[in-house]
């Protein structure tokens, strides 16, 4: 590991500097998950190795309470976890939604890839499935979360994600049921830019080898059984060792009817400039839900990066976090919105 972590902030500018090879980089400024990643490449471990690694660091230290136990509970109170991992070269993935009792998320997508011919397993069944291949059973609760839930329930149940039911969601707890005539969608969207902070991650090493992954602790009050598009591949993260890779964070509702990580990786393999590839998936969103909460960052096969951000109150810049040669240590970065 470093003896220490550079950090400094740097407006992108376009387009990007010199590339360098190999390249780790995430969304948001979670150093620690970089150092972890870029140590494992420089150790010699895989693209996997190095993005496995690095999501489950923030799983651990419990990125800005949005990724990995204790944070982001349901309408029952309960933490559940998303999770995928990409490799580029073969196209495999794995990943989970709605994990229960279990902390490591992207290690069990990892054993989802690597321990069955799936693609993703959902719930209760996935919880068992990790357990079995040996994974430990833990209470995702903390004292936090459960503030947090008894705090919401204080506030008769709102935010929440409810919408043409009965009674009132404004007023009451639930149990909820249908209207009878469909009202048009009042429902305002509180996009919290602390309550959808995944990381999605991406590693290339010296050879081209490229991996994505992602892994949170999913929306703050969801409706239980809610999965983001974290786990989804195309939206929350994409991978291909032919063009490159990208990953998104943000209103996982809307971003993944869109597809945006396999669009934006199609694009560079049409020849765009990462910047300009993270740039158009976010404008598609944009184009239909113009207030949405989203950004992405992107990276090509040759080491060169970008990311794009949808302006919206309370995010005029989008950061993440490099690590590649030139640096040899987490540098911290960011990106105008717009």
């Amino acid at each position: 590991m470093f003896p220490c972590v550079v950090i400094c902030t740097i407006t992108l500018l376009f387009p990007l500097g010199r590339a360098s090879l190999p390249l780790v980089i995430n969304t948001w400024p979670f150093k620690d998950a970089t150092a972890a990643a870029w140590d494992a490449l420089q150790s010699g471990g895989s693209v996997l190795d190095a993005v496995e690694k690095g999501c489950a660091r923030c799983e651990t230290e419990q990125c800005d309470g949005s990724v990995g136990y204790g944070g982001s509970p349901d309408e029952t109170g309960e933490t559940t976890l998303d999770a995928m991992i990409m490799n580029g070269d073969t196209m495999e993935v794995g990943a989970v939604g709605d994990l229960k009792r279990i902390k490591n998320a992207v290690g069990v997508a990892r054993a989802v890839m690597e321990y069955t011919s799936h693609t993703m397993l959902v719930g209760e069944s996935a919880s068992l499935f990790a357990e079995n291949m040996g994974f430990i059973a833990e209470d995702l609760t903390t004292n936090k979360s459960m503030n947090i839930f008894s705090q919401w329930l204080k506030g008769n149940c709102q935010p929440n994600y409810r919408k043409n039911v009965f009674p009132d969601p404004s007023q009451y707890c639930g149990p909820y049921k249908p209207r009878a005539t469909l009202q048009p969608n009042k429902m305002r969207r509180h996009a919290n830019t602390h309550s959808h902070d995944t990381i999605g991650m991406l590693a290339i090493d010296q050879d081209g080898h490229v991996a994505a992954g992602t892994s949170t602790n999913g929306l703050t009050h969801k409706v239980p059984g809610r999965v983001g598009d974290s786990p989804i591949v195309g939206a929350g993260a994409y991978a291909d060792s032919e063009a490159g890779a990208a990953a998104a964070t943000g209103d996982g509702d809307v971003m993944m009817r869109f597809l945006p990580s396999y669009l934006a990786v199609e694009l560079m393999r049409a020849g765009a400039d990462p910047s300009t590839a993270c740039k158009t998936a976010i404008s598609r969103i944009k184009r239909h839900y113009s207030e949405f909460f989203g950004a992405i960052i992107c990276a090509n096969t040759t080491g060169h990066y970008g990311a794009a951000c949808n302006k919206v109150p309370g995010l005029s810049q989008f950061r993440f976090m490099v690590a590649n040669t030139e640096s040899d240590a987490p540098l911290l970065k960011s990106v105008d919105c717009f």
